[in-house]
């Protein structure tokens, strides 16, 4: 699923109030973050991450392998925080434009 920048700008008000569901900390992305990431996108669709590794290059090599492990679409990065957004096709939660 690929978003369009209207679809985007209405996930970004929608994530704007909540707060990181997950925190990737110095042990950086291991399997059991990825399980609870997935988790997290199978119930909210749209969730926050936080991860805390390593400078940039680094922080955007874990968005990316989060991206690829759970076929989320990013959202949006703001440093140390990444919105997620992966549709649940059995319980859609979220109502896009």
């Amino acid at each position: 699923m690929t978003l369009n920048e209207r679809q985007r700008k209405h996930l970004r008000t929608l994530a704007h109030p909540r707060k990181p569901v997950v925190i990737i900390g110095r042990h950086g992305l291991t399997d059991n973050v990825l399980v609870e990431i997935h988790a997290a996108l199978d119930h909210h669709e749209l969730v926050k991450v936080r991860v805390g590794v390593g400078d940039r290059e680094l922080r955007d090599e874990a968005i990316g392998r989060i991206l690829d492990a759970t076929g989320a679409e990013l959202v949006q990065r703001i440093g140390f925080i990444a919105t997620l957004f992966r549709r649940n096709p059995a319980k859609p939660v979220i109502e896009l434009p």
